[in-house]
């Protein structure tokens, strides 16, 4: 039996048993294991020869970072964000990737990422969607709270470090008065339970194009609905959720899916938070 996992610490509760178990179903692997594996930052090093022994395993807060010097090699993409949150794991030898940057692209692709661009926050996750939009060729703009300038001005300076060309620019939230493309909002403001926040105006609603939300509880954010309401294309977290996940198989075992399938397991997604929240 081919063991997998999810390390991280604490460890409540989480989607990736189920995203893990129908996209086993899909591959037609039924001999398997995936347990969440409660790790305080402190046992790590003491625990790496047990998670030798898995086939491969994913990882969240607090391990993305820490995981690294126990690798054997790490992916362009693991390096890019010095960041890894899934390990392939071959006779022992430990192969880091980062996938939340896939589960975001595969999750962009009708979106106009190519476009004017407006990122709202650039934390942990908006810092790689800040990275990847500059290197799709985005006309970036960094919207932040006064108390994240800081924050946003090191993400920019990294962009610029890996793509002199990029166009990229900070701004206040409050001061945002022009239309984009597209709208990313990479903040929690609209998260469960506090789901009648939403990150920005109206008034900027109304003059963008297309939002993508990485918040996955609630499925449809605040900012989806007012966005969907005016008739345009609004994204949810769940399929990046989703996507990152189907990248880990890829990475396991060579796993293939079709587009269709990985549509209903979002949806399965969906409606597991929806209930979860009744």
């Amino acid at each position: 039996m081919d063991k997998y996992g999810l390390i991280g610490h604490p460890l409540g509760h989480s989607m990736s048993p189920l995203i893990h178990e129908k996209l086993f179903a899909l591959s037609g692997i039924s001999d398997y294991s995936y347990e969440l594996i409660d790790i305080a930052p402190e046992d790590l090093p003491s625990r790496i020869d047990e998670l030798r022994e898995l086939r491969g395993f994913n990882i969240t807060i607090p391990h993305k970072t820490a995981i690294i010097p126990f690798t054997d090699e790490l992916s362009e993409s693991a390096l890019r964000y010095n960041s890894v949150n899934c390990i392939s794991s071959s006779g022992g030898r430990l192969t880091g990737y980062n996938t939340d940057c896939d589960g975001f692209l595969r999750s962009a692709e009708t979106l106009p990422l190519s476009g004017k661009v407006l990122l709202v926050g650039c934390g942990g996750v908006g810092r790689m969607i800040a990275i990847e939009a500059a290197l799709h060729g985005a006309d970036l703009t960094i919207a932040v709270i006064p108390q994240d300038i800081k924050n946003a001005q090191l993400v920019m300076a990294e962009i610029l470090a890996k793509c002199k060309t990029a166009n990229v620019r900070i701004s206040l939230v409050s001061d945002l008065t022009e239309g984009f493309d597209l709208l990313i909002n990479a903040t929690p403001v609209g998260m469960y339970p506090k789901t009648d926040n939403c990150a920005v105006s109206d008034e900027l609603i109304e003059k963008c194009l297309s939002f993508f939300d990485v918040i996955y509880n609630p499925t449809e954010t605040m900012l989806m609905k007012k966005a969907r309401a005016l008739g345009k294309t609004a994204v949810g977290g769940a399929s990046m959720l989703v996507y990152q996940a189907v990248k880990a198989h890829e990475y396991w075992y060579g796993g293939e899916f079709h587009a269709e399938d990985i549509s209903k397991i979002i949806l399965d997604v969906e409606e597991h938070v929806n209930a979860m929240n009744k």
